[in-house]
């Protein structure tokens, strides 16, 4: 069986235009899952929140949206907005970190309630049209919640569970808890997707070595760092023909849509600069051309860095 890769939801990063342009210049992503939206009160969705998914903002490669929330009305009332637009799958984020928004009983914040996750899960998959999936960590304090949800997952006609093993309050500091992993998909009567730390095509050789029975990956870091990774995968190595050229064209038109569509220049370079905080990892003598970009205090000056590093004739890492 081949393995499938699914596109992390990165916030600031894999939005419309992101994906778009990925799936113009890159092969091997099977789905990508959306940043998430947080759920709203009020008994309409207004389009301006469905932006980044609306159907007329993305191209070809399958797309779930995800949604950010605890109320079960408000769930319910923005899947339903989302299946009118052609949504049949929705995921519910359970493995968010982010203190600010754990602290609010959302994300990784929800996983030490077993008993109001399983009230949810009753009532919201009894009033969407929608298949659902979840995306979840091994708890918020400790790996052990997980054995408390995962008898509850089994219980719901649940699409998959994309499993991220740290637990929130590491965010994604220290390593991952393969063990415990293995542990969940041997109980878990659902597909499972093993997300984190897939950052090159070693360390997915690594880990499919030491990971059995699952053969959907969800992957975020590793393809902003290397937008050929899901391919390496997929191909099974890492020969890819005139990489460099493609790279390039990839970046042009991604600067240029954004150009279209952000504020401003200075929107444009900020939004830039974030994105080769990863790109810069793949490239030869990339961390020279990263202090170069930071540096830069405009576009002008932006434009002439990168320009000159293709001129000279920059490589890919193998």
């Amino acid at each position: 069986m081949q393995d499938l890769i699914q596109l992390a939801p990165m916030r600031g990063f894999t939005d419309a235009i992101y994906r778009n342009t990925f799936d113009e210049h890159f092969k091997g992503i099977d789905t990508m899952i959306a940043p998430f939206i947080s759920s709203v009160k009020g008994s309409r969705i207004k389009k301006k929140l469905l932006k980044d998914v609306l159907p007329e903002n993305n191209d070809r490669t399958s797309l779930i949206p995800q949604i950010l929330g605890k109320s079960t009305e408000e769930f319910i009332t923005l899947s339903r907005a989302l299946y009118d637009f052609g949504y049949n799958t929705v995921n519910w984020n359970l493995g968010c970190p982010s203190p600010l928004v754990a602290k609010k009983g959302r994300g990784s914040g929800l996983l030490p309630y077993p008993d109001c996750i399983d009230a949810f899960l009753e009532k919201v998959l009894n009033n969407i049209p929608n298949q659902l999936s979840l995306k979840v960590r091994l708890g918020r304090f400790e790996k052990k919640e997980i054995f408390d949800l995962i008898p509850i997952f089994n219980h719901y006609p649940l699409v998959e569970i994309i499993i991220h093993p740290r637990t929130g309050v590491q965010m994604y500091k220290g390593e991952v808890d393969l063990e415990t992993f293995q542990k969940c998909v041997s109980i878990s009567d659902h597909p499972v997707v093993y997300n984190g730390d897939i950052v090159s095509f070693e360390s997915f050789l690594k880990l499919k070595q030491k990971v059995s029975n699952v053969s959907a990956w969800m992957i975020g870091r590793g393809v902003l760092a290397n937008p050929f990774l899901p391919e390496n995968i997929k191909a099974g190595h890492t020969n890819i023909s005139s990489p460099l050229p493609l790279f390039k064209a990839f970046h042009d038109t991604l600067i240029r849509r954004y150009s279209e569509k952000l504020c401003g220049p200075s929107y444009l370079l900020q939004r830039m600069k974030g994105l080769w905080g990863y790109l810069a990892r793949c490239l030869e003598k990339g961390d020279k051309l990263l202090k170069q970009i930071r540096k830069a205090e405009n576009m002008m000056f932006y434009e002439r860095a990168v320009n000159a590093y293709f001129e000279q004739g920059g490589g890919l890492k193998n």
